[in-house]
């Protein structure tokens, strides 16, 4: 606690106090002074100042939360778990950090002079790597190139993708700095986190937003229910994005997908997703046909093996090595050498209406 911090109290307390536990008024000339423990009433300003000393720790934590604005100070005590620990537990807790994750960040509360924060940010995978091993920023703004591209150098088109690269952090950073450079690497979801809590998020269902569709996009109103299922599965899980779904096909109609574990809410189908439904609109458009084609037992598992490595990401994991993996590329290679034409379309098909 500093001068400021207690000359900024013995003001405020004329309009009255109330901040984890500290509680203070200023009634003419009295005040009092209460705390956890025990309450002081018609004080003195010296005795005011003298129990303010004996209780620094409160009073340099609500100066620190007086000067936020709704969204961040939510957000902050949410980092530090303002809302389960108290004061004097968070402070000696603060020395070594307090983390949270928000998406693929960790973000780090430390404690700073005065009872000020600081506060770090990095990625969760790096969470146990040194810091001299991390590329230093201070700059909320560099979140937003270092969130352009993932790992291998391609675009992020969906931001909330878990495909953050690694080998960054951000240090030093107050408050307000640490919610721009969240918002930079995810836009609006703190903003949306705290509309969520406080019961005021807007949420805009799949049909409601396939309506409002024109041009090319106007396709996707015809994209039925279990059509919708199938959007959802693909692209709104934990694998495919760390936003946590809120919306449905309507007010009405719940989907059966899981909605996600993220800390964030998402409140209306993306431009990603609409993109993904338009495709899958007009797929879906056209009828259905029975193919005949001769495949072996394992070579009709090796195609499910293949499609399910796809689908889930994993074609980067297999092992050169690992022929017995129906998705391994050699084994792939056999199996259209040996079932396709030079085109890669199977031979001898028999296609019927």
């Amino acid at each position: 606690m500093n001068d400021t911090q207690l000359s900024a109290l013995r003001e405020a307390a004329a309009d009255g106090v109330s901040c984890d536990g500290l509680r203070v008024e200023r009634i003419g000339e009295e005040y009092t002074f209460a705390t956890p423990e025990a309450t002081h009433e018609g004080l003195d300003e010296e005795s005011f100042d003298a129990l303010a000393q004996e209780n620094p720790w409160l009073v340099s934590n609500w100066h620190f939360w007086a000067g936020a604005s709704e969204t961040r100070r939510a957000y902050c005590r949410w980092v530090e778990r303002a809302d389960e620990l108290g004061v004097r537990e968070r402070y000696e807790a603060l020395v070594e950090g307090l983390s949270r994750e928000w998406g693929e960040l960790l973000v780090t509360a430390g404690l700073g002079e005065d009872g000020e924060r600081v506060y770090e940010l990095r990625h969760v995978d790096d969470a146990d790597t040194e810091p001299d091993a991390l590329a230093l920023h201070d700059d909320p703004l560099d979140a937003r190139e270092i969130a352009t591209a993932d790992e291998n150098g391609r675009y992020r088109p969906l931001k909330t993708a878990p495909t953050l690269r690694r080998g960054w952090r951000f240090a030093g950073l107050d408050a307000r700095d640490l919610v721009r450079t969240v918002e930079f690497f995810y836009p609006a979801t703190v903003t949306n986190w705290f509309r969520e809590r406080e019961g005021d998020l807007d949420v805009t269902h799949f049909r409601e937003t396939a309506d409002r569709q024109t041009g090319i996009y106007q396709v996707v109103d015809e994209l039925d229910e279990d059509g919708v299922e199938n959007l959802a599965a693909a692209c709104c899980v934990d694998s495919q994005c760390c936003k946590r779904r809120e919306w449905d096909e309507d007010e009405e109609t719940k989907l059966d997908v899981s909605r996600g574990d993220g800390a964030f809410p998402c409140r209306e189908p993306c431009s990603l997703v609409i993109a993904a439904a338009r495709q899958w609109a007009i797929l879906e458009n056209e009828e259905s046909r029975t193919y005949e084609f001769e495949l072996t037992p394992s070579e009709k598992n090796q195609i499910e093996d293949i499609l399910g490595a796809v689908a889930d990401g994993r074609t980067d994991e297999i092992r050169e090595a690992d022929v017995g993996d129906g998705a391994n590329r050699y084994r792939a290679r056999y199996l259209r050498a040996k079932r396709t034409d030079e085109d890669g379309n199977f031979e001898n098909v028999v296609e019927r209406q």
